[in-house]
């Protein structure tokens, strides 16, 4: 399994930018920039995945979901940060363990298919934005 850095490397390098490039639009909370050097960190997993507000950054430069960036990460969104019954934890995992099985034996990974998916099951489910939240 990758892990929360390769999978910025890689798509820091696909969307064409610089750790220069991308830690100059970076702010941490208390909005002080985020310097070249802690990303390369980030990149070759020398520190923990960042808080919450970096990895939506993130995810916004490099044009990639914030939900793969928290799975790497180990991490609950914020939208989904909170307890639950226990039958609705196990009902999430099951159905996640369910898509993540069925793209496996399929092998379908492109990004269009994945945003049309979400697309489709956040309108099924009754969720807002592709992601789904957990009333």
């Amino acid at each position: 399994m990758k892990t929360f850095g390769q999978v910025i490397v890689a798509a820091r390098k696909a969307a064409g930018l610089t750790q220069k490039a991308v830690a100059e639009r970076l702010r941490r909370a208390d909005g002080r920039n985020v310097l070249p050097p802690y990303l390369n960190d980030l990149e070759h997993d020398r520190r923990y995945p960042p808080e919450n507000g970096v990895i939506e950054q993130l995810a916004k430069i490099l044009k990639i979901s914030p939900d793969v960036l928290y799975f790497y990460a180990h991490r609950l969104p914020g939208d989904v940060m909170r307890d639950f019954d226990e039958c609705s934890i196990e009902a999430a995992y099951r159905a996640f363990r369910n898509t993540l099985k069925q793209s496996r034996s399929t092998r379908q990974s492109p990004k269009r298919e994945c945003a049309a998916k979400a697309h489709g099951a956040a309108k099924a489910h009754g969720s807002e934005g592709g992601r789904n939240t957990l009333n």
